[in-house]
Order: structure tokens, then sequence, then C-alpha cells
């Protein structure tokens, strides 16, 4: 008797009660959602602190920069509605060719520095920006007016172009496998944080400043923006100082360790002649791998969604929304409420989907942001502009984390940062392109005055959209099999 089984009772497990020993499915839901979030709160001070405040701080800055900076460009330096779309598509394609330029930097002379120097070059653009209208100077192409704030701009371009990828290059430095998919996300959600904080901070700040800097206060939001950008410079200086507890976490130490290793082992080899040395650099080129040029290419029509959330939706804002003088007046609030739902559901959907295909993530990602813009095409709505936000919002926490990630992942070690440029390469075509016709856009169908026809221009976009999830799917196969071999390459490795 002692082996035999006890009797169940009939009416034993109908309850609903878990047994006794063993957490619930809900309880074990949780705990697995949790886990990251435990895993994370290890990482090193410098992460927290170093890394993740200045990338809140560049959200607040760089973000609300670019929701004004088409409306500045076009009344206050006096440009038009094409030539400033195309000007702040050279401004930021700009600093996205500046980090394919740039992007090693951050291997070379180590985060810290790295971070430093473009955190304060940009201050120098900012300030040069803000200061033309404040000293008066005349208006117009190629003015003194915009001549002063295209040498800010190309300050903020260099800045920029180096702090981006040393930051995302810190993450996978400061976190490891258990915690870097939180990293990206985490870093990608306080970006996002800022940028609706931007939103909050910009309408009062210009309406405070119409009297004192004409004929918009844009002027001063500008030189807020200036100023706020020395809490970053504070926050990485004391954030990432030396400390001996996280004396394996220093990247600039592992940078230098590593480099001495290299010129100690190479140094009774002769230099191999310059076209050698090019001829390998082509060879061991990222973009000459056919399934990952793709893979970051395609992504290209959806992204001009990200582009078009300062080209073209502030203004669309502004004057589609004219009847509706709550939504039209805050117009940078209502620009910014996509990254305030990217902060809150980035980490959450990174945390229940951290065991999910990449590839299958990107083909949902992309269509759940695509299909939404289509909602706009219907008309001006505030309703349908909320929702249109809410939903495209969900669809790029499903991918673009993922899609960082995957980068940083494939990279050789001591060259995460150049990798992170590299990927940002369609990014730089991204912004460039879009701002060469979304100004044309604006100018015929949603002009400032006179009939607009906002409906042919969404659904312009929603098509345009829809190329990148078509092409994933089509390719599923293709590029799903090379990104599951080479991670299983990397495990054996390993």
């Amino acid at each position: 008797m002692s082996g035999a089984k006890p009797k169940t009772p009939p009416n034993a497990g109908t309850s609903g009660d878990p047994p006794k020993g063993k957490p619930s499915s809900v309880a074990q839901a949780l705990h697995e959602l949790m886990q990251p979030f435990r895993d994370f709160s290890g990482s090193p001070s410098a992460l927290k602190w170093g890394i993740n405040v200045p990338a809140f701080m560049e959200g607040v800055i760089y973000f609300g920069t670019l929701t004004v900076m088409t409306k500045f460009l076009s009344e206050n330096v006096a440009l038009g509605d094409v030539h400033a779309g195309q000007m702040v598509a050279l401004f930021s394609g700009g600093i996205t060719g500046m980090m394919f330029l740039l992007g090693g930097l951050g291997d070379r002379w180590g985060i810290r520095r790295a971070l430093l120097f473009g955190l304060l070059t940009m201050i120098v653009g900012r300030t040069l920006i803000a200061l033309g209208e404040t000293l008066h100077l005349s208006p117009g192409p190629w003015s003194p007016l915009h001549w002063i704030v295209a040498a800010g701009m190309l300050c903020v371009i260099i800045g920029y172009g180096t702090f981006q990828p040393t930051l995302y290059a810190a993450v996978k430095h400061y976190t490891d496998e258990k915690t870097t998919a939180l990293g990206f996300a985490l870093i990608y959600s306080f970006t996002n944080l800022g940028a609706f904080a931007s939103g909050l901070l910009s309408p009062r700040v210009r309406h405070f400043s119409e009297k004192l800097l004409p004929p918009n206060g844009i002027t001063g939001v500008l030189w807020i923006y200036a100023a706020l950008s020395i809490v970053g410079v504070l926050a990485a200086a004391l954030g990432l100082r030396k400390r001996s507890d996280s004396a394996s976490h220093d990247v600039s130490a592992v940078v230098a360790r590593s480099l001495a290793a290299a010129r100690n082992d190479l140094a009774d080899t002769p230099e191999p002649p310059l076209f050698s040395r090019i001829r390998r650099w082509l060879a061991e080129h990222p973009l000459r791998n056919g399934p990952f040029t793709f893979f970051i290419f395609i992504v290209v029509p959806v992204q001009t969604l990200f582009a078009h959330a300062w080209l073209t939706l502030p203004l669309y804002i502004e004057r589609a929304y004219r009847s509706t003088p709550l939504v039209s007046q805050n117009f940078e609030f209502f620009s910014g409420l996509s990254p305030l739902l990217i902060f809150v559901l980035t980490p959450i959907v990174t945390a229940v989907t951290a065991r999910a295909n990449v590839y299958r993530m990107m083909v949902i990602g992309t269509t759940v942001m695509a299909i939404p813009t289509f909602l706009l095409a219907l008309g001006p709505s505030p309703t349908l502009l909320l929702l249109n936000l809410l939903l495209t919002s969900l669809g790029e926490a499903l991918w673009q984390p993922r899609f960082l990630q995957y980068i940083a992942e494939i990279a050789p070690p001591g060259k995460t940062a150049q990798y992170m440029g590299i990927g940002q390469f369609p990014w730089f075509l991204t912004k460039v392109v879009t701002g060469m016709y979304s100004g044309w856009f604006l100018a015929h169908y949603c002009p400032a005055e006179g009939p607009q026809n906002t409906e042919f221009m969404w659904l312009v976009y929603g098509l345009i959209a829809m190329v990148s999830p078509l092409g994933l799917l089509l390719a599923h196969r293709w590029i799903g099999g090379h990104l599951g071999s080479h991670r299983s390459a990397t495990r054996s490795d390993e």
C-alpha cells in the first residue's frame, strides 16, 4: 500500500486553485516578466547614470529641436516649406552619415571621452543656432542668419554623430547576456521619454517667449535646449568616472588592453601594403554580406514614418487641426505623444517577447507600424490621430530595439560602435530622401493657407511604409535562415 497512489477526490482541481508548492500560471508569467528587470537592477551604476541620463536629456533636446526646426527654418529663417524640409533632412541625415564616419571613435577613445566630446560639441552648435535670431541677424536664404544656423547645425551633426554610436556601444559593454536586450530597450525608452518631455516643455516656453523673441518664441525654446545640454555633460562626466568596483566594465581599459595585445602580436610582423589593407577592409566589410545588407536596407520605407514625425507631423497638426485649437496650438505635445507610448511599451514588449524570433518580430512590428498610417488618409480627426500614434508606437516598440540588438550582437569584439554606425547608414538615406519630398507634399497638400488634401498625402506615405513588411515577408526564408545560422555560429565560437 505504501507505493499506491492516493485517490484524487472527484472535485479536486476544479476550483482553479494551483497545486500547493507550485506557482500559478499567472504568477509564473509575472515572474518571467519581471526577471529581466531584476537582472538589470544589478548593472553597473555607470550604465544607469552615465549612459541613461544623457540618453534622456538628448531625447528632450534633439527631438524637441527637430519638432520645431522645420517651422523655425520656414518662418524665422524665412526659407519656406520646401527649403526648410530639405535643410532639416540634411541636418538629420548628416547626423546619421556622421555616425557612419565617426562611429569608431568610441572604440578608439573610450566611452567617456567620446561621449564628452560629442556632448560638448553639441552645446557649441545649439548655442550658435539660438544666437543668430537673438542678435537680430537678417533672415532669408544665404543670409547671415542662415549661415550661423547652418554652422550650429554642423557642430550638432559632428557631436551627435559621435555621441549616438558610442551610447549604444556602451550599452553592450555594460550589460551581459541576461541584461543586453533590456539594456537596449531601456536606452531606447529613455530617449523616447525625453522626446515626450520636450512636448510638454516646448509649448510653454514658446508661448512665454513670443513677446520677447518674436515672431513665435521658438528661439526661446532653442536657448532652453542649449542650457539643458549641460546636464548631459555633467551626467556623463560624473557617472563614468573610473571606479575600482567597476574596473571590469571600464570600456577604455578593455580597448587599451586589446590594442596593446594586438601591438605585441604584430611587433615583428611587417605592415602590409596599402592596397592589401584596403582589400582586406573591403573583404571584411559587413555590407558585403548580402542578407545583412538587405536586412538593414529593407526597413528604410517604414523608417520614413520616423522622419515624418518631425518633417511632416508637427506642421500637419498645426495646420490641419486649426478647427481644434487645443490640438493645433500644442502641436509639440501631440507630436510627442508617440515617444511617451514608446517609453511605456518598449520595456514591456521586450520582456514579453524576449524569447521570440527576431525576424518574426521584425515582420510583425513593421506591419503594425505601417498600417495605421492609412487612418490619417481618412482625414483630419483627433480620434484617428491618437489611434494612429498608439498603434504606430506599438509597432515601433515591437521591432526597433530588436533591430539595434541584432546589429550589436553580430559586431566583432572592438567594433561595436563601428557596426552601429554602419547600421545607421540606411537611416541616413531615409532622412535625406524623405526630406527631399516632405516639404513639397506639405506645400501642395497641407499648406499654411488655402485648400488642403492631407488624405492623399498620408495615403502615399502609407503605401511607401508597407514596402518594408512585404519585403521582409517575401524574404523570410533567406534572411531568417541567415539570422539563425549566424546565431548558431556565434554560440559555437564562444
